[in-house]
């Protein structure tokens, strides 16, 4: 098999031929066709996640280190299963839920792997989808996608789970007359606005500094759009909102980006916090309490929330981002592309005419 593998961190990724996995048990070997690319995998191509204050995460801390094969959202085909393996054939095309748990937690049995302190998460900790084949723990790991476009489908494994899962945390505060606000307009920031619109959401505000991003978020639903980067945006997305933003999910996670929204939610709104970037506040802690105001975390999503979304998507209820569908030969460039938040919508690799070997 052939993977594209980041052998020195922030260096161009490498071509390598490994033996092809035998599945055993319950594993799945996947031929992947599809794998969408997410700003997460330029934090693992760097080795290090940015904690703000001028603090790091390195990935070596954890125990990771090159070389790594990445990629989180796998679709592909099924090339051989194991001996116990059940509900899947060979030939069946599937999207793959990454999110792996230990599956021997709290959060394990109920069904919150993203809560899992000792997760197995494929393109993370184990092997991931920038290769031909995957190996995938379980069957009950794969989702049926059909009738979807596969590119499409793709991005569904993590900008798809990960929106619908902010989204779901967002909900219970949103009230009739209430705005919500989507922070960042790239992948899953798009995927999130076409989301909200096919659950019924008409009352979205869009922020990016980027004008092309802005026009594609209005075209996937947005009823208004404020430029964060604009001195007065703040104000701007207070009228916008008519002193109504409930909530605010922000994909970009850095100090401005939490600046903006937080004093303009009224009061018992929520901000959820998704993105990465890296930052960090400084918080007056009584107004918290004064305005009843909730900070939530949202790390990917639930096995379950997978298939909600892909029922979703079935259902014509989610319009496609734009998506740009590339070769994974040009997967270094890709990354450096993300890194400067340049481009519209997600990127997928086809690898459905990659040989399997070099």
């Amino acid at each position: 098999m052939l993977s594209y593998d980041v052998t020195e961190y922030g260096k161009p990724l490498q071509a390598r031929l490994r033996e092809k996995p035998v599945p055993q048990g319950r594993q799945v070997l996947v031929r992947i066709t599809h794998a969408g690319v997410c700003h997460s995998d330029v934090h693992l191509w760097k080795g290090y996640f940015d904690l703000g204050g001028g603090k790091k995460a390195y990935l070596k801390d954890r125990g990771l280190a090159p070389p790594l094969t990445l990629g989180h959202e796998p679709l592909g085909v099924v090339a051989a299963v194991g001996a116990d393996a059940q509900s899947v054939t060979v030939g069946d095309k599937r999207l793959v839920y990454p999110w792996i748990g230990c599956g021997a937690c709290w959060a394990c049995d109920a069904g919150l792997s993203t809560l899992c302190a000792t997760q197995k998460n494929i393109g993370i900790t184990i092997p991931g989808a920038f290769a031909t084949h995957l190996l995938v723990p379980d069957a009950k790991y794969l989702v049926d996608v059909s009738g979807l476009d596969d590119s499409f489908a793709a991005t569904l494994a993590c900008a798809g789970v990960t929106s619908y899962a902010a989204i779901a945390k967002a909900r219970p505060y949103l009230r009739e007359e209430d705005w919500i606000c989507v922070i960042g307009c790239g992948g899953l920031g798009l995927l999130s606005i076409s989301i909200l619109k096919g659950l019924g959401y008409q009352k979205i505000i869009a922020c990016d500094i980027d004008d092309q991003k802005l026009d594609a978020a209005l075209a996937l639903g947005a009823a208004r759009t404020v430029r964060s980067d604009q001195a007065d945006a703040q104000a701007q997305l207070d009228k916008a909102s008519g002193g109504r933003l409930a909530a605010a999910i922000d994909y970009v996670g850095m100090t401005p980006t939490f600046s903006l929204p937080y004093p303009v939610l009224r009061k018992g709104g929520v901000y959820v916090l998704c993105g990465l970037h890296g930052g960090d506040v400084n918080l007056s802690l009584p107004p918290i309490a004064q305005r009843s105001i909730s900070v939530v975390g949202s790390f990917v999503g639930t096995l379950d929330d997978l298939i909600a979304i892909v029922e979703l998507a079935k259902a014509g209820k989610v319009a496609p981002l734009p998506i740009s569908l590339r070769s994974p030969e040009d997967l270094s460039d890709i990354l450096s592309d993300l890194e400067q938040s340049r481009g519209v919508g997600r990127t997928v690799l086809d690898f459905s005419r990659v040989a399997d070997s070099v």
